[in-house]
């Protein structure tokens, strides 16, 4: 990663975080570079890291090996075609992160050239993300290394062999925070109903969501097995897994996730 040159187009939240992540891992910004309808933005990122900037998207293209779409997916196709013929003439290895636009979609829109989807999540932000990936068959083991760099700069990385496994990804992971975060804010409501004062309910709650957490990644056990541990018979933890248990719970998280994958596989066509 640290011998290529490396462009954004677009500057939002993802593409500073992991503009900040390669930074981290070593990368001199000075072979980062970024584009964005934003001068101001782009001014702002550049003092905070450092990397070259410019608004015009076919001036980054013409300089780096390595391209990351990073724009809403309802700009991407009015965005690529204005690229095409740099792209072509470049051939760069494209990495995009926008949600339901498939390498069929890049390619018909940039023309042949490698192409790797992505899949990344909020947590990214944080340098914590998930992210699946899939490499069309014309991205080499060199190329599929880079992308695993890059993305791995802010979280753990994914590697699918069906572009289509990436639908489930979205449903598990990509919109996954926001289901746990409906957890939070559900349970914090709660304890301030049971007396305790809003700061107190969050602390406690996003504090118990954290060491749950980690307690479940350093674990040599699966979450059964954890919820079985801190269960007892006729306890306080159980009267609440039953009030979960007979509200359909499982079923209910079951139905979210397949609902997910279902919408992002419209998205997709």
């Amino acid at each position: 990663m640290a011998q290529q040159t490396i462009g954004f187009i677009g500057a939002g939240n993802m593409a500073n975080s992991l503009v900040g992540g390669m930074i981290a891992k070593g990368i001199r910004p000075a072979r980062i570079w970024m584009s964005d309808v934003s001068a101001e933005r782009l001014a702002q990122l550049s003092q905070q890291h450092g990397i070259h900037h410019n608004t015009d998207n076919n001036e980054i293209a013409s300089r780096v090996d390595v391209l990351v779409l990073a724009v809403k997916p309802q700009v991407m196709q009015q965005v690529c075609e204005a690229l095409r013929e740099q792209v072509q003439t470049r051939q760069p290895l494209i990495i995009s992160i926008a949600a339901g636009v498939t390498v069929a979609n890049l390619k018909a829109w940039l023309g042949d050239v490698p192409v790797v989807r992505c899949m990344p999540n909020t947590p990214a932000l944080v340098q914590a993300g998930a992210t699946g990936l899939y490499g069309d068959p014309s991205v080499s083991a060199d190329q599929k290394a880079l992308a695993g760099q890059i993305l791995g700069s802010v979280g753990l990385t994914f590697w699918f062999d069906h572009e289509k496994a990436l639908d489930a990804v979205t449903a598990v992971s990509g919109s996954g925070p926001a289901y746990f975060f409906l957890l939070m804010e559900s349970m914090i409501a709660s304890a301030e109903k049971l007396g305790l004062d809003a700061n107190t309910a969050r602390q406690l709650v996003l504090q118990t969501a954290t060491g749950a957490a980690q307690l479940a990644i350093a674990s040599d056990v699966g979450p059964g097995v954890l919820r079985q541990q801190v269960t007892s018979p006729g306890g306080t933890t159980a009267a609440a897994l039953n009030a979960f248990e007979a509200g359909g719970f499982a079923t209910l998280v079951d139905d979210a996730l397949h609902a997910a994958a279902k919408r992002s596989e419209e998205l997709s066509q």
